[in-house]
């Protein structure tokens, strides 16, 4: 009787831990998955204050026509383009990117920092919205390899503790910040 009683308590001791283990395991993709839905509306935020800071750039009349037109209907399209993460979206972020990279020749950076305060004011705005952009897009692309990498393990697979939440896939989208633009 008390070789059978040992093992009971070998077997609910083992069921403990694997219970534990599955709960640490559910608990930390759950973070995980949280953590994943902030760095995503994150990036949406700073996309959103980008294309502001484009549109505020080309309607400020320091801009030539052509330019501010180029500049105004990219930064417009990223506005409307719908605020979830895929293809449509990262074509039109990238859009943005090469209008800025096009828009903000030598010549217009050297001229709107010459225009005083007002014009260095925007080109500030613009650097730093392209800064953050650039790291909201790594943080969730950082987030993203998390998750895959927790969803990969065996445990996660075999008893189904990501559930029905689909598995979530990177942005990519040229994010580069015209280099007149400066540091």
């Amino acid at each position: 009787m008390t070789g059978l009683a040992t093992w009971g308590f070998a077997a609910l001791f083992v069921l403990v831990l694997v219970g534990w283990h599955l709960s640490y395991t559910a608990a930390r993709l759950d973070r995980l998955h949280v953590r994943l839905s902030g760095t995503l509306a994150a990036l949406d935020a700073q996309l959103v204050r980008r294309a502001e800071a484009s549109v505020e750039l080309a309607n400020s009349g320091l801009l030539d026509g052509a330019t501010a037109l180029l500049l105004a209907d990219a930064a417009a399209a990223a506005l409307e383009a719908p605020h979830e993460s895929g293809e449509q979206r990262e074509l039109v972020e990238s859009d943005l990117t090469e209008a800025l990279d096009v828009a903000l020749t030598d010549e217009v950076v050297a001229g709107l920092e010459a225009s005083g305060l007002l014009g260095q004011d925007y080109l500030g705005r613009l650097r730093s919205a392209c800064t953050r952009v650039q790291l909201a897009r790594r943080f969730h692309n950082d987030a993203v390899t998390d998750v895959r990498r927790v969803r990969r393990a065996w445990v996660v697979r075999v008893f189904h503790l990501a559930g029905h939440t689909p598995l979530p896939g990177t942005v990519e989208f040229a994010d580069e910040a015209p280099t007149r633009l400066g540091a």
